[in-house]
Parts: C-alpha cells; sequence; structure tokens
C-alpha cells in the first residue's frame, strides 16, 4: 500500500463510495454517473476491480 506525503495509508485498490472525490474520479475514468459509481460500490462491494465490472455488466 503507498503513503502519502503525510506518512498515512493510500488505498488504491478500493473506491470508497462515501467520498466524493473518489466516486467523481471512478465516474469520469468509467464515463458512468456518480449515482451509478455508489450504486456499484452497494451492490459489487468497494474493491475497484468489482466496481469496475459491475459497471461493465450494465453498459
Amino acid at each position: 500500500m503507498a503513503t502519502t506525503s503525510r506518512g498515512r495509508a493510500q488505498d488504491r485498490e478500493s473506491v470508497a463510495g462515501g467520498q466524493e472525490h473518489e466516486v467523481k474520479y471512478e465516474a469520469a475514468k468509467e464515463n458512468v454517473s456518480k449515482d451509478e459509481v455508489r450504486s456499484a460500490v452497494r451492490n459489487a462491494g468497494n474493491s475497484r476491480d468489482k466496481v469496475e465490472a459491475e459497471l461493465e455488466k450494465k453498459s
């Protein structure tokens, strides 16, 4: 796991559905709405791979 400049752990393997900036990033990356990302996190869990797979199924 990478660390930030402040020494905090940074987890890039998951999507925090409650964090607006993470939802916005994933939505822009996958070209979907923020609501679709939140729904995918609820359905598939917060694993980035699983969220992306869930979004692919809906496309």
